[in-house]
């Protein structure tokens, strides 16, 4: 199945985490809030600019900016 960075997921679409490509503290905190391989993840909605995008990751929305997201690389459900 096709594998993409999570910025490129469409509202109402979700995915399952393939691998995480971030470092330091932004990998600490993505995990923090359970972006983990395996966890499913649903975009509900992006701003009007487009930046940041809301996403239902383990019951809780959470908002990530595109640069953050990029590091994350999903595969479509």
């Amino acid at each position: 199945m096709l594998e993409f960075p999570l910025c490129c997921l469409g509202v109402g679409k979700s995915a399952v985490v393939k691998s995480l490509s971030a470092h330091g503290a932004l990998r600490r905190r993505l995990s923090d809030i359970g972006v983990a391989e395996g966890a499913v993840i649903k975009c509900v909605g992006k701003s009007p600019l487009g930046d940041p995008s809301a996403f239902v990751i383990r019951g809780a929305v959470i908002a990530i900016r595109d640069c953050d997201s990029r590091t994350v690389i999903v595969r479509g459900i």
